[in-house]
């Protein structure tokens, strides 16, 4: 298999089904933020040194390629078994988070991102998540309806990364620098 097809020279690009669209579609946004964040995992995941926290970004990071696959779908045209987002997905983040917030000190203000190097790249990661569900919501809002499962399991993803930004935070030695506006 080539990697270069020449097929994309156009500015066009092939969803699964055979439509060909734009580049700059709506939904072509929506699965190349979603592979944005899934690459910037994997840089995160050199960095970290919980085992735990690794196995999780892995099984993150698959479930990722299973939402990218379900945007880069032609809804109209949809023939191929995909594998699916399931509630279970997002309870387990929801689990992950859970155990992580019960190790950490209650959150009483907002926090400025950075702490350590792993926390920073984190928070970087939770900055591409919440694009990508804005883009997600854009595109069921004046395309096509996603599943449902997907949009919840990128907001309870960037709610995971916060909290794994914190706890990377403690591991690291580092302070976390709570928010305080200027008066």
């Amino acid at each position: 298999m080539k990697i270069y097809t020449k097929k994309g020279d156009q500015g066009k690009t092939g969803l699964i089904g055979g439509t060909r669209v734009s580049k700059s579609s709506l939904r072509i946004e929506c699965y190349g933020t979603v592979d944005e964040l899934n690459s910037y995992l994997g840089v995160l995941r050199t960095i970290i040194k919980s085992e735990s926290s690794i196995s999780e970004i892995i099984d993150i990071q698959d479930s990722l390629f299973t939402i990218g696959s379900h945007l880069a779908c032609d809804p109209d045209k949809k023939s191929m078994k995909l594998p699916e987002i399931k509630s279970s997905d997002i309870n387990a983040l929801e689990n992950w988070i859970d155990a992580m917030d019960n190790n950490l000190e209650p959150l009483q203000s907002f926090t400025l991102p950075g702490g350590s190097l792993s926390s920073a790249h984190c928070h970087v990661a939770r900055c591409i998540c919440r694009r990508a569900e804005r883009l997600i919501v854009d595109l069921n809002e004046n395309e096509t309806n996603t599943n449902p499962l997907i949009t919840q399991y990128l907001n309870r993803l960037s709610d995971y990364l916060f909290t794994l930004s914190r706890k990377l935070t403690v591991d690291d030695g580092a302070e976390e620098l709570k928010w305080q506006p200027k008066q």
